[in-house]
């Protein structure tokens, strides 16, 4: 079957009638999502609520790369290293990148600057350059007074946390980290992480994983970063990622959010969401990646939703802007 569909009396009796209910998409709703994602280029939609799968389109278990979507799954790294005592966000980048030590204005540059994309180095989008080379990019702008999407900020996160697991006496790989202290635990399979031109794993990109992988992570993002009752990061780290900043309101820490902005750069604007009229729950948080890869993430409503499209190289590399609307596509399943 093209869509796969939880009947809605197999649905109450595990939740409640009232429940499945309220907020929840309908057989005729989650049609119009699927057909309105496939139209533009989708590969699988998938949508649960409270953790039940509530539909699918036919696509789910394939893998698929997200792209910047990696980006998301480095903040939920930071938070666990926060829990290990490895790091926390105000502590400055020079403490570990120890020859920015003499390097001002960035040995003023903080982990919270890294993953905000605030901490002052331009860089070319889904172009990522080795550790040691992203280390030595210019600044342009003082940290945390612009925001500057791109690989470098995480490139050097990828640098920081590589160090000190290796300072820590542990595997300085930062994807096994990952690997053994969240995707592991919460039963997620990645199918790929490219590494970049030095060998070592990508941070801003690279992850290749199904719509039901991501769900996972998904899910794990909206029970608070907990897994069967145990909490596998740090709760003050991980609330961290989801709060804007003055540069970019719209954007915390790997993750994005329905705010408005003052940001112009052309990546914030390829989202709908920071809409003034969007009228999007506020506690909505988003993981997203070049061709609309899409983990919206909506506690409020118990909802976890993936969408997984083709990429338009072609388009992209010409500028052309997608077509793709988050706002539409979300009107079609956010039942009020």
């Amino acid at each position: 079957m093209h869509k796969l569909w939880i009947a809605a009396t197999a649905f109450a009796t595990l939740m409640g009638a009232t429940e499945a209910q309220a907020g929840a998409p309908t057989q005729a709703t989650c049609t119009k999502a699927i057909a309105y994602s496939d139209e533009n280029r989708g590969v699988a939609v998938l949508v649960l609520k409270n953790g039940l799968v509530l539909c699918a389109s036919s696509q789910t278990t394939e893998p698929h790369e997200l792209w910047s979507g990696t980006k998301s799954l480095v903040g939920l790294m930071a938070a666990a290293a926060a829990q290990d005592g490895l790091l926390n966000l105000d502590e400055r980048a020079a403490e570990t990148i120890t020859e920015w030590e003499s390097d001002p204005p960035k040995n003023a540059i903080t982990l919270h600057h890294l993953l905000s994309m605030t901490s002052g180095q331009p860089s070319a989008v889904g172009h990522p350059q080795s550790y040691a080379a992203s280390l030595k990019i210019a600044l342009t702008a003082q940290p945390g007074s612009r925001f500057q999407y791109g690989p470098a900020p995480l490139q050097i996160f990828g640098e920081i946390m590589r160090r000190k697991l290796e300072a820590a006496g542990q595997d300085p790989d930062p994807r096994r980290y990952l690997e053994r202290r969240i995707l592991g635990p919460i039963g997620v399979t990645v199918a790929k992480w490219r590494n970049g031109p030095d060998g070592n794993p990508l941070m801003p990109q690279g992850v290749t994983i199904s719509a039901g992988q991501w769900a996972k992570i998904g899910e794990f993002v909206r029970g608070g970063g907990k897994s069967r009752g145990a909490q596998l990061v740090d709760p003050g780290t991980f609330a961290a990622l989801f709060e804007g900043t003055r540069a970019n309101p719209a954007y915390g820490l790997t993750w994005w959010l329905p705010r408005t902005t003052p940001s112009r750069d052309a990546v914030t604007a390829s989202t709908d969401i920071t809409d003034p009229n969007a009228d999007l729950p506020p506690d909505m948080v988003v993981a997203a990646g070049a061709g609309d890869q899409r983990l919206y993430v909506i506690p409020s409503r118990g909802l976890t939703i993936v969408r997984q499209a083709r990429l338009d190289l072609s388009a992209l590399l010409a500028g052309r802007k997608s077509e793709w609307s988050d706002r539409h596509f979300l009107s079609l399943i956010l039942v009020q």
